[in-house]
């Protein structure tokens, strides 16, 4: 005779923890903040903690998911975390984004706080990654292509915005690439400094460490061979306008393209830019606040891969740069 097994009762599954709740507290001037600084002040995480579970869609403001570290948050704003919540699809390009497009190449004006590509794994949410969606609509609307190849030849910091160019086409990307190693790129940058900026040619031979952990220049008198040597970088800066509150607004134009060049050429000069948050270690002066940092790639040219002609674009800096302008003007 065999006996029916017993059956225990399951225990019973334990609840999904509740989101935790931070209401946005007030600034000491009432001014809206960055969303990653408020995530990483509430809930006790670090920048990149709090970057990651924004770019993953886990934070909520009021009811909405917000995917960008840099959205501005205001006072009365109730902030969540979902630690639960599924990733979010990719976020479309903003309109009026994508500045031109061919078979070969697009030209693209990026929003600030989105990374050109992918800084690790994890990161989703990219501008290739934007890009590479709208084009893969535009081919099903045209033609039910599908996923669109798409090169990278350049990049732009996540806090920058401005005009960048991806390829589409082997022979496209052969050419940029080739332009760039040679600095024929045509690349306007406007940007807002601090202190009292004159116009200058800066040069220097830019090192992965400057002996900090940073990247910066080589000092003049130090003897050193091979790679040591430094990446030679030359940046053309005109003041445009100098500000009420002690900031210039200056133009930059790239002789060279160097990673970090602008931001490491005028903060080694005594002019930071504002918003800075990397190469202002060694600023006597008191800092200027800016809701991200302050530089914008407004022209970008360079000869077409296909028909040879030298073409060129220009786009205005978007409203926080322009907001953050004004307000240094008035002191």
């Amino acid at each position: 005779m065999h006996r029916k097994p017993t059956r225990h009762p399951r225990p019973p599954r334990p609840k999904p923890a509740p989101a935790e709740v931070a209401a946005h507290p007030p600034g000491a001037d009432g001014r809206p903040r960055h969303l990653d600084a408020v995530v990483r002040a509430r809930f006790g995480v670090s920048w990149n903690e709090a970057r990651a579970r924004i770019t993953s869609g886990k934070v909520r403001v009021g009811e909405v998911v917000q995917t960008l570290p840099l959205f501005r948050v205001r006072d009365e704003s109730l902030v969540t975390l979902h630690m639960n919540a599924p990733k979010p699809r990719t976020p479309a390009l903003p309109e009026g984004s994508i500045v031109h497009v061919d078979a070969h190449v697009v030209v693209v004006d990026k929003p600030a706080g989105v990374s050109t590509v992918p800084y690790d794994e994890g990161e989703t949410g990219t501008l290739d990654e934007r890009v590479r969606d709208w084009l893969a609509e535009e081919g099903r609307r045209a033609r039910g292509g599908g996923r669109p190849p798409l090169g990278v030849v350049h990049r732009l910091d996540k806090e920058t915005s401005g005009l960048v160019v991806f390829t589409r086409t082997w022979l496209a990307k052969q050419s940029l690439t080739q332009q760039f190693r040679e600095h024929t790129v045509a690349r306007r940058y406007l940007a807002i400094a601090m202190g009292d900026v004159r116009t200058q040619t800066i040069r220097s031979s830019i090192l992965a460490d400057r002996g900090d952990g940073l990247r910066g220049s080589r000092p003049n008198d130090r003897r050193v061979r091979g790679e040591e040597q430094g990446q030679r970088a030359v940046t053309h800066v005109t003041a445009l306008e100098k500000l009420a509150a002690g900031a210039t607004l200056v133009e930059c134009r790239l002789e060279t393209g160097r990673t970090h060049q602008i931001r490491i050429h005028l903060s080694e000069a005594g002019h930071p830019l504002v918003g800075e948050k990397v190469y202002i270690r060694d600023y006597g002066e008191e800092e200027l606040r800016a809701p991200r940092m302050m530089l914008h790639a407004t022209e970008l040219g360079f000869v077409h891969p296909a028909t040879e002609e030298d073409v060129k674009w220009e786009r205005e800096p978007p409203q926080d740069f322009m907001e953050t302008l004004v307000r240094l003007r008035t002191g």
